[in-house]
């Protein structure tokens, strides 16, 4: 199958247009249809020895979000005392979720035992399932950004509080709680840029040839 020019830069535009929402979710529902589409980009995504470790937990209810927030409120607490001085402050005052404000919670999680003991592909690199299940939510995000639907991953919070709030066996690991849900606008650049918490790294400093050492400039 080729890719024709403009489904190409449609790709690109995604790609360069997806963001990490916090502050701009609106009440707008998305249609079982559409959320199906999401979910199924998420499933295609790559994985080791096509063992497809994944799942996905819907959350809609306030109660369940409420329990995730007030988690995500202590780790907050707690993080914020690992910074010093005008860092400490700037942190506090960012805008780091949406769990309430999006429609929707999204939970990833990976099932590390799913296929079996030996997996094709994780036999040196035991942790290639926890990658696998990432590129899921890159798919994700890259198929809701495509539907006009903003995405925020929630990582200030304690796996244990997700697990005992979504009834998640401990055999089970968290990935990631993504708040989803259409959204007033899009930044034209990350927040964490914008709020001028780092400058975006310029791609070719982060490109080397032949080796680590490699001239960057080749």
């Amino acid at each position: 199958m080729k890719i024709s020019q403009e489904e190409r830069d449609a790709v690109y535009k995604t790609i360069f247009s997806r963001r990490d929402v916090r502050s701009e979710f609106i009440n707008t529902p998305i249609p079982d249809d559409v959320l199906e589409r999401i979910l199924l980009a998420a499933h295609h995504a790559p994985s080791v020895g096509f063992m497809q470790p994944w799942d996905f937990i819907i959350i809609k209810s306030s109660e369940t979000k409420s329990k995730i927030k007030q988690g995500f409120l202590d780790a907050h607490a707690q993080s914020a005392e690992m910074f010093q001085g005008n860092r400490k402050e700037q942190y506090k005052n960012l805008k780091l979720e949406g769990i309430e404000e999006a429609p929707l919670g999204i939970c990833i999680t990976c099932d590390r035992s799913r296929t079996g003991s030996v997996v094709l592909g994780r036999t040196v690199k035991p942790e290639m399932d926890l990658f696998s299940s990432v590129c899921a939510v890159q798919n994700l995000w890259l198929a809701a950004r495509a539907e006009n639907i903003g995405v925020g991953w929630v990582s200030i919070v304690h796996d244990e509080v997700i697990k005992k709030a979504l009834n998640i066996p401990d055999s089970i690991d968290v990935i990631a709680y993504l708040c989803v849900g259409y959204v007033d606008k899009f930044q034209t650049k990350p927040d964490l840029e914008r709020f001028g918490w780092l400058p975006r790294r310029d791609a070719k400093k982060a490109i080397h040839f032949e080796s680590w050492t490699g001239d960057k400039s080749t």
